[in-house]
């Protein structure tokens, strides 16, 4: 069976990385290797993760690079030395270009945590997210994964999951409540779908039936 040749972008801790680590060992993503971690932080635990598993890593940091083009040629450079085929973002903190992501149809994958179209676009993510959604007083929120595009949380969604927001909720504790029954589930899962389509050379989902 075709394995396609996933890299996953991170910038911090990683506990997304490591959702899809547990998944990939628990033989659920047959269809995929876990064939790079990529930080944009030499810092990033993520990383010790990756390292903890026999997946390669590299660091590419923003700031080294005095234009975000010079910054996607390196990165760029990476995913081709690693024939990535697949892209994963999962908490990572630079947003990338048009140009970029327009290199890469169909095969760039994110989170947000929120049940896009309410909290998401330009300027929304992290604790930001789950503050707008209190500040509102949404009984329910939850996670999306969607294709990346060149619009901000614009990209053709995936999966969606649910939760609800609990009594005296705060950002951080909404945060990790869609964290644990949200993200971590729905991501690996969308992986797994995502590179079973790219295997079989299939346009949708329904084709990989």
């Amino acid at each position: 069976m075709k394995k396609v040749k996933i890299a996953i972008f991170v910038s911090g801790g990683g506990t997304n990385l490591q959702a899809i680590i547990d998944y990939a060992e628990a033989g659920k993503i047959p269809h995929g290797e876990l064939a790079l971690v990529l930080s944009s932080s030499p810092d990033a635990y993520a990383l010790t993760r990756a390292e903890m598993h026999g997946i390669p890593t590299e660091v590419v940091p923003r700031k080294m690079y005095d234009t975000q083009s010079k910054f996607e040629d390196a990165v760029c450079k990476v995913l081709e030395d690693n024939s990535i085929e697949m892209i994963v973002l999962a908490g990572f903190m630079t947003i990338l270009s048009e140009d970029f992501v327009k290199k890469f149809p169909r095969r760039i994958i994110n989170v947000h945590p929120s049940l896009i179209p309410a909290f998401c676009g330009k300027g929304f993510y992290g604790l930001k997210v789950h503050s707008a959604a209190l500040e509102y007083g949404v009984k329910v929120t939850g996670a999306t994964v969607h294709f990346v595009n060149e619009v901000p949380d614009g990209g053709e969604i995936i999966l969606q999951k649910a939760v609800t927001v609990r009594k005296e909720e705060t950002p951080e504790s909404l945060q990790q409540n869609v964290m644990r029954h949200a993200e971590w589930i729905i991501l690996p899962k969308a992986t797994e779908m995502v590179a079973k389509m790219i295997a079989k050379g299939a346009l949708t989902f329904e084709e990989t039936e």
